[in-house]
């Protein structure tokens, strides 16, 4: 934690009257509950201030709270915080350039370095938990409520896999018993992201049954537009299937590859055992070691990338051999 940099940031959310926040675009649970949470912390601290959540929503995580449609007049000496997106290209909002100051918060490797002020802490397996930080910093002064507790654990929870993966530590722990302080349900949160449609689990059937690996061992399924369509969900829940293939001993690395609005392919990339950022850094993407993303935009691509997963693989298993 940077205590000279979480200064900084508290001292430029005191000066301003307007406050914009940007989750990144087709956000996932971290960057909606950071940007949720966030919002609670400093709309309960400072009920003079305008703040406001702008970008795209997403259904699974819309029980945190829905983003503000904004007039570009609103930007106009307005502080806009970016939060959980390393790149400004992946900025929902596009208008970050309107306001007065920029502050970009963010856990990926900052392998692309944006805004007048920047926090980046790749130690912390979410980016709401560097909203605990500040609040922890400043709890004297930052007012939380049991709705701005529940989007900071929602947050945590789906980036760390609910506390399996890498990066999770004592300090994970120690941040998050504050939320129970604050008076987090946690009963809530979990009946929401545990609650699934019925085409969502017939398209998880799909998926198990139609799944294919490469000859070293990467596990993938591909999933087209009409595929989607077909069954009735939601591209954002078809993406969250991703770890379905991750149960299998002999496969390291995974992909979930979809199609999205005008025929362009995303993977999304997970493992436990390679690290796979440095792919998807290829491939018009990034994350974190274990956890990435890539921008393919032809299925041909798709191709590629998995050759070169394939290879990883083959490299890590000899390297355990």
């Amino acid at each position: 934690m940077d205590k000279t940099l979480l200064t900084e940031i508290h001292t430029k959310i005191k000066a301003y009257k307007t406050i914009i926040i940007l989750p990144h675009g087709r956000p996932d649970g971290d960057c909606i509950g950071t940007a949720m949470g966030l919002k609670d912390m400093l709309i309960n601290t400072y009920p003079d201030k305008a703040v406001y959540v702008s970008g795209e929503e997403t259904d699974y995580v819309k029980f945190l709270g829905r983003t503000d449609t904004l007039e570009d007049e609103t930007f106009k000496g307005a502080l806009v915080i970016a939060v959980d997106t390393s790149g400004k290209d992946r900025i929902a909002d596009q208008r970050y350039d309107m306001g007065d100051f920029l502050i970009k918060i963010d856990h990926h490797i900052n392998e692309t370095p944006y805004g007048d002020l920047e926090y980046v802490d790749t130690s912390r397996p979410a980016a709401a938990l560097i909203i605990l930080d500040l609040y922890n910093l400043f709890e004297e002064e930052y007012t939380l409520t049991p709705e701005g507790a529940k989007a900071l654990y929602t947050g945590i929870l789906t980036d760390t896999g609910r506390f399996k993966y890498s990066g999770v530590d004592g300090d994970t722990f120690r941040l998050v018993a504050k939320l129970y302080d604050i008076g987090l349900d946690t009963e809530s949160v979990f009946r929401h992201l545990g609650t699934q449609s019925e085409a969502l689990v017939r398209f998880k059937g799909y998926v198990l049954l139609n799944y294919k690996k490469t000859e070293h061992g990467v596990a993938y399924i591909e999933l087209t537009q009409d595929l989607i369509d077909e069954f009735g969900v939601s591209i954002e829940e078809a993406s969250s299937l991703v770890n379905e293939l991750s149960v299998f001993d002999e496969c390291p690395v995974w992909v979930l590859f979809a199609e999205y609005e005008e025929k362009i392919v995303r993977a999304r990339l997970r493992s436990k055992g390679p690290a796979v950022n440095k792919v998807a850094n290829e491939f018009d993407g990034g994350g974190h070691a274990m956890a990435s993303g890539a921008n393919l935009g032809t299925w041909a691509r798709a191709k590629e990338i998995l050759e070169v997963l394939d290879g990883l693989v083959k490299d890590y298993k000899e390297k355990k051999a």
